[in-house]
């Protein structure tokens, strides 16, 4: 069995936070999700036809705004779901398990990585409430703890598989 302690517990307390800051960017995206849909009739029935017929137009933010959050709370659910799997492989520590937990957190983490690049648009095209700004900003910050999260991982899956090898497993 696998004994490392300090890609383990970097594991271990980087899950707790992606959990913790996924739940947030579900909330803050299902909320905006939420928003959208009981605003949208009112305020898109005054455009233009070419942007009355958009079928993801956001009564608050700019055109990208539809978009981002859609794919924020895809990624916010995702996340969710492979933090408290990965928490589960990460307490068993054994070779099936991280390789498990690598390959959850590697498409979690590219989907977060998609939802961060639809954040950069967003702000490069400003025009957004206070609600988009800190979901765009815990998207950027999200992105990069999943990033040590999955290094950490693969931390752990790589001295396994050494473990292994060296016949110690």
């Amino acid at each position: 069995m696998a004994t490392g302690g300090g890609a383990k517990s970097a594991a271990y307390v980087l899950l707790l936070v992606n959990l913790v800051l996924f739940f947030i960017v579900t909330v803050i995206a299902a909320w905006a999700m939420n928003h959208g849909i009981e605003r949208s009739r009112e305020t898109a029935s005054v455009l233009s036809i070419p942007l009355r017929i958009f079928p993801i137009y956001f009564p608050m933010g700019n055109m990208g705004t539809g978009f981002f959050v859609i794919f924020s709370l895809i990624a916010g659910v995702v996340g969710i779901a492979t933090s408290l799997t990965g928490l589960h492989n990460v307490f068993q520590w054994d070779a099936p398990s991280l390789h498990t937990a690598a390959a959850s957190s590697l498409v979690s983490w590219s989907l977060t990585l998609l939802s961060m690049g639809l954040a950069c648009k967003e702000i490069e095209l400003g025009w957004t409430t206070g609600n988009l700004r800190t979901l765009e900003t815990i998207t950027i910050i999200v992105s990069a703890t999943q990033l040590f999260s999955t290094c950490a991982i693969q931390a752990g899956v790589e001295e396994a598989i050494a473990e292994k090898m060296a016949g110690r497993y």
